[in-house]
């Protein structure tokens, strides 16, 4: 197995332990985790090709749809991101 592999092995762990926490507790690790996953799915597309690349950002796309949406809004100056 890859290091990238790996790697997105436990940052899906990390996610699923991370979702398990009181909601107060989830913000700190849920950002470190927002920002890495960019970097871990580039690699991975990188080392194994453009299709598992996809695969995984539709995936965190689909995990991190709330978040990414209050960004949109907040850099698009949309209402609703107060």
């Amino acid at each position: 197995m890859s290091l990238p592999l790996a790697l997105g092995i436990g940052w899906v762990l990390a996610a699923t332990l991370t979702a398990l926490l009181p909601m107060r507790l989830q913000y700190p690790p849920g950002i470190l985790l927002l920002i890495a996953a960019p970097g871990l799915i580039l690699w991975i597309g990188a080392v194994h090709g453009w299709v598992w690349a996809v695969l995984g950002l539709a995936a965190f796309v689909s995990m991190f749809r709330n978040p990414l949406r209050y960004f949109y809004a907040k850099v698009s100056g949309r209402a609703g991101a107060q």
